[in-house]
């Protein structure tokens, strides 16, 4: 008999939760200001995002993704089941690895994305910013897997820049150099009355030398202290979403609800996106069998899409934020940005836009309508913009193993 679990405990929440890293990101929260990340409490800025940015590229970020949704997905059919939902092919996620990817509704239009991480033969762990629990119960029927929100149940902090594997070194984490890029290992973390188990990932949102560190929320604030100290002579800095905002951009990292829309949350479906239409071809595998978009995807790839997102190279220095992007001439609307930035790292104004198909091939040139504000005055400016085939930021150490001790 085929049976579909999940916990009911999970499946009803308050209103808003402190993070288990409430108390020391207070303790750091200069400027006192908080916003919402689904069911958490979260940091926009603690002092400056500018010099959060830089700890992030220069030295060390640490960000709180507790936050992040995650879903447990265990049982005989747990494979079979995720190669039905998924787009690529999970049986390439082996277990100690983790994958990106990204799901569909039947008609190909992108539900959300994130990443599997493949604990142990038949267990896996899903990180998407949407919560997707009935969703991905509805999908389940016909398949032996067990499926929980664990959002509660796993405290994670995001290490990003180039001293954060010297930082973890220092930290006691032996051997933590020799993990690849998404690569997932385990540890002992002392908690002074015995040991608990630390999963760390190889993983990231800024396009740098990160790592993902995963812990019991019980022993939260005290990963923390271990952290930090370990962090004093190497530029560790608590970091907020406005820092991670940019580092994402620059990495040319696309986010749910800003550069597209989800599938679920569309009441117009002509205003949603598919993995074709957002750069994410190769996460498609149709040789696979059957999975949710299939059919919809091959019409698509044989008929060309609507849209395409590409990466800009923007004259001048103002952010093109949700700004028009024209054809040369600026008579014609090609589409819009959803993500931009003056890039520090770059030195160059960039921006994701998403353009109607088949406008945005690489080195074509576009006018971009930038409106800025200077002392209360509004001003407009129509800059050129090229449209570049790299991301603005990806170092070597990114892929380096094992990364230079900084």
């Amino acid at each position: 008999m085929r049976t579909v679990h999940y916990n009911e405990h999970t499946h009803a929440r308050d209103s808003v939760y402190p993070s288990p890293f409430y108390s020391r990101q207070k303790e750091h929260n200069k400027l006192r200001e908080w916003t919402r990340w689904f069911d958490y409490l979260s940091v926009p800025a603690y002092w400056c995002a500018d010099h959060e940015y830089f700890a992030g590229r220069n030295a060390c970020g640490v960000f709180d993704i507790t936050p992040m949704v995650k879903h447990l997905v265990s049982g005989p059919d747990a494979l079979p089941y995720l190669n039905r939902l998924m787009t690529r092919d999970v049986s390439k996620i082996k277990p100690g690895r983790v994958g990106y990817s990204v799901w569909c509704n039947d008609q190909g239009r992108v539900i959300d994305d994130g990443t599997i991480f493949h604990l142990r033969e038949g267990v896996y762990r899903i990180c998407s910013q949407e919560h997707q629990l009935d969703w991905f119960l509805t999908n389940a029927m016909g398949f032996d897997v067990t499926i929980e929100e664990d959002t509660h149940d796993v405290a994670g902090l995001a290490v990003q820049g180039p001293t954060s594997c010297a930082i973890l070194k220092d930290m006691g984490l032996e051997g933590i150099e020799n993990l690849t890029p998404f690569g997932l290992t385990y540890f002992e973390f002392p908690t002074g009355m015995g040991t608990t188990e630390l999963m760390v990932s190889r993983t990231g949102f800024t396009g740098d030398l990160g790592y993902e560190l995963w812990i019991d929320p019980e022993h939260a604030e005290l990963l923390w202290d271990h952290l930090f100290k370990a962090g004093e002579q190497r530029g560790i800095r608590a970091m907020g979403s406005e820092a991670l905002e940019l580092l994402r951009i620059e990495a040319g990292f696309i986010l749910a609800g800003t550069d597209f829309l989800p599938a679920m949350e569309a009441v117009r479906p002509t205003h949603t996106r598919s993995p074709f239409e957002l750069g994410l071809g190769w996460l498609v595998s149709f040789d696979k069998g059957v999975f949710n978009g299939r059919q919809a995807l091959l019409e698509e790839k044989k008929n060309g899409s609507r849209y395409n997102l590409v990466k800009l190279d923007i004259d001048g220095n103002k952010p093109a934020n949700d700004s028009y992007v024209y054809v040369k001439g600026g008579k014609k609307i090609a589409g819009t940005v959803t993500s931009a930035m003056w890039s520090p790292s770059a030195k160059a104004s960039i921006a994701l836009a998403s353009l109607e198909a088949p406008y945005g091939k690489p080195g074509e040139e576009y006018d971009v309508e930038i409106y800025y504000q200077r002392e209360l005055k509004w001003s407009r400016v129509m800059a050129r913009a090229r449209v570049v085939k790299e991301v603005f930021w990806d170092p070597p150490r990114r892929r380096q193993t094992p990364p230079a001790d900084f």
